[in-house]
């Protein structure tokens, strides 16, 4: 065989490796464009803020409600929504954006108290559905299933209240105010205790919590899936996302 002939089957070669590659990372690696989960933009007036939240239910009050009216059990209406946000990397290049899944598969409740002007919620637990957890790349979807989040074998993750959270009375006026969640998060089947910066609100007839935790991947045992023989590297950082709204049971 010639030598001309051998650098042409080289060249050959590696351009089947490079589109290989590129198949790989554009249909599996290739991150997502989707923005933070954050609250909806909530307006002095109660019955705008009502009809723009979540799956206000029609015919309901849209007076704001009073402290004392706030106090009893919220539970996890539709429109709720939590997942995670990576950043992918295929071999040392980088992927043009973030990974992001997510799951309107939420369930819990939380418990509230009145506090003087403004309220508490003294205990709460929130459990995701991880195996309903989708991004924009079903075969990223489906690796995840033995890889990764491994949800096949980690079907659900939780979090529960450890410490009561205090609600302030601007927020139950509607305006968007930080509150700290502190409380055990289980997920990939490790337990931690972790506090989560937030935001709450009421609008309407809804409790609704937005929020996020960032922390290394390693801390609850996951590693990165390998596809295909191309080894994707995620940095050491996962971040938590999610937008829960509570109704009154």
């Amino acid at each position: 065989m010639t030598r001309t002939r051998l650098t042409i089957l080289a060249i050959l070669a590696l351009s089947a490796i490079g589109i290989g590659g590129f198949f790989a990372y554009d249909q599996v690696l290739r991150g997502d464009s989707v923005a933070a989960l954050t609250l909806p933009a909530a307006t002095p007036d109660a019955s705008t803020a009502a009809s723009s939240s979540p799956s206000a239910a029609p015919g309901t009050s849209t007076d704001p409600l009073s402290a004392a009216e706030v106090a009893g059990t919220w539970n996890v209406a539709s429109g709720s929504e939590a997942g995670y946000r990576v950043r992918e990397r295929l071999a040392t290049l980088s992927a043009e954006s973030d990974a992001v899944g997510r799951t309107s598969d939420v369930t819990g409740s939380i418990t509230v108290e009145a506090d003087g002007d403004g309220a508490k919620a003294t205990a709460g637990t929130l459990t995701v559905n991880t195996q309903t957890i989708a991004s924009d790349k079903r075969m990223r979807d489906n690796r995840l299933r033995n890889e990764g989040l491994q949800t096949d074998q980690y079907p659900t993750a939780t979090f529960k209240l450890t410490q009561s959270v205090d609600i302030p009375a601007s927020a139950l006026s509607g305006t968007a105010t930080n509150v700290t969640l502190t409380g055990d998060l289980t997920l990939h089947g490790v337990t931690k205790s972790v506090q989560i910066p937030a935001q709450a609100q009421l609008a309407g007839n809804q409790i609704q919590v937005a929020g996020s935790l960032s922390f290394p991947l390693s801390d609850y045992q996951i590693s990165a899936p390998n596809v295909g023989g191309f080894v994707l590297s995620i940095s050491d950082q996962g971040t938590l996302e999610f937008l829960v709204a509570f109704a009154k049971g």
